[in-house]
Order: C-alpha cells, then structure tokens, then sequence
C-alpha cells in the first residue's frame, strides 16, 4: 500500500463498464467524486487534500465518511487537466470515432487507506449509475509517481510511467554533488518508498564518488514534534554544509517550519523533484533559510486552450461535483450558495453573489506555460486513448479508420495493459511487436562448417599420432629412437593422441558432463603432454651435460626417475582439476546477451580462478621446458632434440598467450571454436617440432639413421 502513495500522487484507472459480469455490491465508501458518464470510463485518485481528518469507529455499524482537509490547488488542477484531456479526446474524431470517454475522479487523502479506498470505490458500481446495471470488471491502474520500486514489470504489470524513475534523479543529484566537490554531506528522507528508494539508490551514486554522507534523517507530516524535533537536533549537532532533502513538500513542511523557527542558516540545500518548485519554499517566510536550494524539475510543458478552460471553471455548472466549492471559495473569497441548498455549517466567509468569475484572474493557478505534473496527467490520458484506439481499431492513431476489429463490450482492461508486456527470456518480439517468437538455439553443432572443421583436423591430428607412434614402436632400435628416449617419446605420442580428441568435446549441445568432461580433459592431457617433454629436455640436459657416455650424472636420471617427472607433474593438475570439480564444476548456460534473437548455449567455467589456474600450471611447465632446452640448444651433436624442443615450446607458448584475449573478446559458439584453435594448433606444433625430423631421418633418410651420424663429433672424442 505505500506503494499507492506520495504528496505529489496520481493515478490513472481504465474501468470498462459494458462488462457482461454480473456481483453483488455489499456495500460502497461515501467518496465524493467528479464524475462523467462515458462508452469507457477512466478513473482518476488524486491528492486534492493533502491530510485526514481522524475519526474513530465503533465497529458496530458503517464507519462515517472519509472527512479530508487542507484543500490543494495544484492536484485539483490535475484533476481539471484530465478533465480537460478527456473533453479533448471526445471532440476529436481521430481518436475514438463514435466513443465517448468518461471519467470518475476521488480524492486520495495523500494516505494509503484511503488511496486504497478509492482504488475500491474505482472498481464497484458508480453510485450514479443504474443499480441494476452490471459491475464492471477489476480495474487497470497506471500510476504516476517516480519510485525506482514501480519499474519491475513483473511484479507490477499495470504500471505506466509518464515521468522518468528516481533511479535517473538519484544518478543526477549525485553527478550534482560531484560537480561542487561536496565531500561530506547530510540526508532527509520521508518515511515511506519514496523517501527511501531514492536516499538509497543516492547514497549508491555517491559512494562510488567517494562522498561521505554524514546522516541520514527521516520525517513524515504525521510524525510527533518529538520526532521532528530530534532531526533538528541532528542537523544542528553536525557539521555538514550541504544537505539533501529527498522527500514530498507536504512530508517536509514541518521540518522546514522547525529550521526557520530555530534560525538555522548557513545550509545548501539540495532539493528532489517533489519540492524543489512547490509554492510554500517560496514564501517570505521559508525562503530566507531554504532559498538558493538546487534540485531537478519535472519537465515543463504547456497544453494549448488549457486556461479557457481553468477560467470556466464555476460550482454553478454542477452543484454536486466535488472539490469544485472549496475551490471557489479559494480562488473568489466567498461561498457559493444554492437555492436548494441548506449549509450545514457555519462559515466565516461571505456569500457569493453569483456573478464572480474567473475569467480575469491572474492567479498562478491559471498560469498554463509552466505545467509539469499537469502535464503528465495529460500525456497519460492520451496514452491510454491511443491504447485504446490501436485496440479497437487495430491500427495506430493517424491512419485511416475502416471500422472497429474489436466490439467494446469485449474490452477488459488486461488487454489495454498488455501497449507493453515483455516476451520471456526464451522469446523475442516481431517487428511489428504483436508476438512473441521461440528464440533459436545456437550452440557448436557436427553439421555446420566450423564444427565439419574442427571435426577433420582433430580426427587428422589423432591419426598422425597414431601413425608416428607405429612407427617408433616399429623401429625402436634403431638410433635416433633411442636417442629421443623411446618409452617417453611413445608416452607423448600418446597423450597427443588425447590432446587432439578433445575438440570433440567441444562440439555438440552442451550438458553437464561435457562440460565437466573439456575444461578437465583438456587440462590433465596437456599436463601429460607438456610434463612428457619436460622429462625429454631434463634427460638431453643431463646426458649431453655429461664429460662420457655412461657417466655418473646421466645415470642420475633414469627411467624410473623419467617416470616420477611425468607422473607427478600430471598429478598436480589432476588435484587441482578434483577440486575444480567438487567445489565450483562447469555447467550448461543459457547466455542471451549475444543477441535478443538468439539463445547461445556455452559452458560456463563454474569458477573462473579454477580455469585460469589450469591454464597457469600447463603455461608453467611449458616455461620451465622452454628455459632447459633453451640452454642445451647448442650441445655438440648433430641431432640435437633440445633445439627441436626449444621451437615447439616457443609455438606452444605463443598460442596460449594469444588465446587468452582472443577467449575473452569472442562471443557465444565463437568461444569454444577459438580454445579448440588454441588445442589443435598448440598440439600440433608439439607433433610438428618434436617428431616430423625423426620421422624424416627413419623414414626418408635411412642412411643417416646410425649412431656415428647422430652423435657426431662428440663421438669421435
């Protein structure tokens, strides 16, 4: 309920009477209201008094009518704006050909029992219909108000703005506080959403600026003095110079007595919308403390032929209609008498003669250049007659009108709500924005090119392998596969064959267990992989560092310890892919930032640290392989493997440092294609650099496959 209400609140209510329904009506709220009978009727709660007159209830039979005082002229001209919008859109037949609009506006109190009265009121019967008629059925609201709250249209589907969210004002009031280089500031908010929404969507702005808000006070017009009081004395103990008052004049008012009262000066105030062009700040009295005050306005609009109307405002047209007679006793300065009439108190005010007028009043109230509530009422009137024509007449308002696609009597106010309801996640809005379209799935499929690609070069990538590994094994006595370390040399062909299997994980609609299964598998293969050439580079080091063939220090580093190398290594990145794993594992995501047509299914690491950690340890085997080989590259042999190593380090490094940015910057299916690059490549220059020159000499040239050629000099000492 405090959502419904604000000193400055207006609310919009599309009530369709030619409803077939049929209820029974237990009983109404004695509400005074204007009224006009229409084909569609629009309801209107305004604020026309400001504050309730309380009254108890007994309980034991219907409570007395709602009694409001301090009567507010600019709701009441909001009330002759709509009023005046709907008179407009009647006599114009572009719009609503052959319908006439009515309307029923109530006054709000400015409080949330009654607001929810009103709103109660909107949605029975109009006591000034036929009582045999059918109710209409529940009511369409949009309200005006600028609560950052309203904006989900989830929970509150009926809502329409006509004026930006306090989210934008709060963004600005703290850029304004920027601006000055206030650094240390105080904060006023009203007791309600309003008031709190705002200071808290303000305080995030100013935080993120580095500005300190020194406290936080909170006032109400229904507040005790005792509680007023207590913000003064807060204002008065601190030390700020600058102050934001995010609250409604009328929640205000008895603070800014209390200020003036006790003569506090000195104090920039930073004003919200809600009173920053009120008329009371602007009084003699008020404006000698709050007069220099900064805030942002409503925009301001006029309306055309709007005074006219204003000035022909007269309680002798309709002697029933409400607010009308307090109006008048304002604007005039006496009360209207009726033949018919009794009054029923006595006034202080003399009686009017009846031939007062308006007409030449210049009174601020008939001053139509600078409206900006007023406006808003008036464009939300309009809104919901545009509605209503695109409608009924199924197309928009300015083309030519065959005949109605929709008969009244069928309209329910969802229909009218729904010039906006938002598609779900997994659907878009046609162009003509009428339907709501499945979005396609997109994901790394077999069919397409890329994946045919991806498919080829890595079932290529395993056969060669393969076919290397046959023929190691095939001619594993002979020189230069035994120099290259026969049983590591077969334990990297095998952990390539597994490096070029992974792409294939890559392919295919994304589930939990291909998720878990490439991120994992790629890490420990690698691992393998690269842990396999570092035992290769420890085992050149070690044997062509050494003065003989069979000395001391080659010995050091035999099979069994060839073995613990690539073992452990490879351990170390199976324990941090487990705990990958059990804490934070990858998992299926549906991302729709890509595109609002398109659904991109992509695996989501899970745990971003975990992915780069993997990517860290391969990258730190790879360096450390690379420094070992780099320092054996010039030993005395002819076939010398460190420099050969050396080469598909240095590729392998450059890939992976490239794949990082290109991983982060690419979109949707486009990231999984750039790591599968990043794989394919980095495995194949590992293949490349490593095997293709013994494979050349075993197969090519035999002649040099002996052991004088391979050792070379260092042989003939």
């Amino acid at each position: 309920i405090p959502l419904l209400v604000r000193a400055i609140l207006f609310s919009l209510s599309i009530v369709y009477v030619n409803a077939v329904s049929s209820c029974k009506l237990f009983g109404t709220f004695d509400m005074p209201s204007l009224f006009k009978q229409g084909d569609i009727m629009i309801g209107g709660i305004f604020p026309v008094y400001n504050k309730e007159v309380s009254s108890t209830s007994s309980y034991e039979r219907d409570p007395p009518g709602v009694e409001c005082a301090g009567f507010d002229l600019r709701a009441f001209r909001w009330t002759q704006v709509m009023i005046f919008a709907i008179e407009e859109i009647n006599n114009d037949p572009a719009i609503l050909p052959n319908i006439s609009l009515g309307y029923r506006i109530l006054n709000s109190c400015a409080s949330p029992t009654n607001t929810l009265r009103a709103a109660l009121t909107l949605a029975s019967r109009p006591k000034e219909t036929d009582r045999t008629s059918p109710c209409p059925p529940a009511i369409s609201v949009s309200y005006f108000s600028t609560c950052a709250c309203l904006s989900d249209r989830v929970k509150y589907p009926t809502f329409f703005r006509t004026i930006p969210s306090d989210y934008f004002q709060a963004k600005a009031l703290a850029a304004l506080v920027k601006h000055f280089d206030w650094q240390w500031i105080g904060a006023i908010q009203s007791d309600n959403d309003y008031g709190r929404n705002g200071i808290l969507a303000f305080t995030e702005e100013v935080k993120k600026l580095g500005v300190c808000i020194a406290f936080v006070g909170t006032v109400l017009r229904t507040y005790t003095m005792d509680k007023i009081l207590d913000v003064v004395e807060m204002i008065k103990k601190s030390t700020v110079k600058v102050i934001l008052a995010f609250v409604p004049e009328g929640d205000f008012y008895p603070l800014m007595r209390e200020v003036v009262k006790q003569n506090i000066t000195g104090i920039q105030w930073i004003a919200s919308e809600a009173w920053i062009t009120a008329a009371r700040p602007s009084t003699p009295e008020i404006y000698k403390t709050f007069g220099g005050a900064l805030g942002f306005v409503v925009q301001k609009m006029p309306i055309p032929n709007l005074k006219p109307f204003l000035t022909g405002i007269n309680p002798y047209a309709d002697p029933k209609a409400a607010f009308v007679k307090d109006f008048w006793e304002i604007m005039v300065g006496c009360t209207p008498a009726f033949p018919e009439e009794t009054t029923k108190f006595e006034t202080t005010k003399e009686i009017c003669t009846g031939n007062e007028t308006l007409k030449y009043s210049t009174d601020v109230f008939f001053n139509v250049t600078q409206l900006r509530v007023s406006y808003n009422v008036y464009k939300a009137v309009y809104a919901i007659a545009y509605a209503l024509h695109e409608l009924i007449f199924c197309q928009p308002v300015g083309e030519k009108s065959i005949k109605p696609c929709l008969n009244i009597s069928k309209i329910s106010p969802k229909k009218v709500r729904t010039d906006c309801t938002p598609c779900p996640q997994e659907y878009w809005s046609n162009d003509k924005k009428d339907e709501c379209i499945p979005k396609t799935v997109e994901f790394l499929t077999y069919h397409e090119p890329m994946g045919v690609a991806i498919t080829i070069v890595s079932l290529l990538g395993t056969s060669l392998s393969l076919v290397t590994m046959v023929v190691f094994i095939r001619y594993r006595e002979t020189p230069v596969i035994k120099a290259s370390n026969s049983e590591l040399s077969c334990f990297l062909l095998f952990s390539l064959c597994l490096c070029f299997l992974c792409p294939l994980t890559f392919i295919g609609r994304p589930t939990v267990w291909t998720c878990m299964l490439r991120h994992t598998a790629f890490g420990i293969t690698f691992a393998l992989c690269i842990s396999c050439v570092l035992g290769k580079t420890i085992v050149v080091v070690t044997a062509f560092k050494a003065r003989f063939p069979y000395s001391k220090a080659a010995g050091k580093f035999g099979p069994a310890q060839q073995r613990i190398i690539v073992c452990s290594c490879t351990l170390i990145q199976i324990v941090i892919c487990v705990l990958w794993l059990t804490l934070n594992p990858p998992f299926p995501d549906m991302v729709f930032r890509y595109s609002n047509k398109k659904i991109v299914l992509e695996c989501n690491t899970g745990s971003e640290a975990a992915f780069y950690a993997v990517l860290g340890y391969i990258g730190l085997l790879a360096i450390i392989c690379l420094g070992l080989a780099f320092l054996a590259r010039k030993l005395p042999d002819n076939f010398n493997e460190a420099k050969f190593i050396t080469f598909s380090m240095l590729i392998f490094c450059a890939v992976w440092i490239t794949f990082i940015p290109a991983y982060v910057s690419s979109p949707g299916k486009f990231t999984a294609a750039v790591e599968t690059f990043a794989i394919l490549s980095s495995a194949f220059g590992l293949l490349i650099s490593i095997f293709a020159p013994k494979c050349y000499i075993i197969l090519i040239k035999p002649e040099k496959n002996t052991k004088k050629h391979i050792m070379g000099k260092t042989e003939i000492q």
